[in-house]
């Protein structure tokens, strides 16, 4: 569940767009990791998809290019099972 005001959640995407050159899918789960990676460090796939209202592809497909343009997180593919897992760090 988002904490961050919509006004404020789309200026944060745009900015991410604007300086690392990614899709809107991309800066959105970018903002989601960023938003939810000092409560938690590990993330499903298809609940990050459940909450941005996208498919398990969608987000395991975007997932590389929000891994490459992070500067202030760590994205890396930790697991398989039951799904695909990324153990993300700040």
């Amino acid at each position: 569940m988002s904490t961050v005001p919509p006004d404020a959640a789309a200026e944060l995407d745009a900015v991410a767009v604007e300086s690392h050159d990614l899709s809107a899918k991309q800066a959105r789960i970018l903002g989601y990791l960023r938003e939810n990676a000092t409560d938690r460090t590990y993330f499903k796939s298809r609940l990050i998809a459940d909450d941005l209202d996208l498919s398990a592809k969608e987000v395991g497909a975007n997932m590389g290019a929000v891994a490459d343009a992070a500067t202030d997180v760590d994205v890396e593919k930790w697991g398989y099972s039951s799904g695909t897992t990324w153990m993300v760090t700040t």
